[in-house]
């Protein structure tokens, strides 16, 4: 058993990081590098999430979580399974949609590509309106597809190419891997009456404790005229 894993996490002991640490959450400690489209200098508390007392807002972290769902610190990804896991523990995401490591005792600003998880592999119980589908992510932490945790699509605008994730706890996402997804698709059904937006078609998604998820709407086809 790693003798670490219990560990509590210091955001200031990070290489590269070094803070000045002050009382009612002030720090003008900041990492050599901070995440794309923020301002310079340490960045505000947590939109929506509260922090104690004492703890302290660290400045923008060098870390980056990138498409794949891999972590970097310094530009460099991280190797070790069981850190990354430790961290994706005190990942949160603010009222603004901004994504912080917050620790007892402190709180950083890192930046993600696009979902922070990637949902790598699915399992099935039962079938049809009563089957279950769960998702285990590449950290290894499993969801149920439910009304708390739904799946949706979005769709490029230009090319019409979906890209599917399911929500987690805390307002986190999982991104569906295209392997995954194609597995879902298999899973697939059309449905009368699903489709919340727009008139006429059909709803083509899936079933899971007890509720339908779209992922695509189905044009209805022309009757034949005699």
């Amino acid at each position: 058993m790693n003798k670490n894993a219990n560990k509590p996490i210091s955001l200031s002991s990070l290489p590269g990081f070094q803070a000045s640490r002050k009382p009612n959450g002030e720090s003008k400690g900041k990492a050599k590098g901070k995440p794309k489209g923020k301002a310079e200098g340490d960045p505000s508390p947590p939109k929506g999430l509260t922090l104690r007392p004492g703890q302290v807002v660290c400045g923008d972290l060098d870390m980056r979580i990138d498409l794949n769902g891999v972590w970097h610190y310094h530009g460099s990804p991280i190797g070790r399974k069981e850190l990354v896991r430790l961290f994706s523990t005190v990942l949160r995401r603010d009222g603004a949609g901004d994504y912080w490591l917050i620790t007892p005792a402190e709180a950083g600003r890192i930046e993600v590509e696009d979902a922070p998880f990637l949902a790598v592999e699915l399992s099935l119980q039962g079938s049809g309106a009563d089957q279950v589908i769960s998702f285990r992510t590449n950290v290894d932490n499993h969801v149920t597809v439910d009304a708390d945790h739904p799946i949706r699509v979005d769709f490029d605008p230009e090319t019409g190419d979906p890209t599917p994730y399911v929500v987690l706890d805390g307002g986190l996402e999982a991104r569906i891997s295209r392997s995954v997804y194609y597995e879902l698709v298999a899973l697939g059904q059309e449905e009368k009456g699903q489709e919340k937006k727009g008139r006429g078609g059909k709803s083509f998604g899936v079933w899971s404790a007890g509720n339908f998820f779209s992922l695509g709407k189905l044009e209805d086809e022309p009757e034949e005229r005699p």
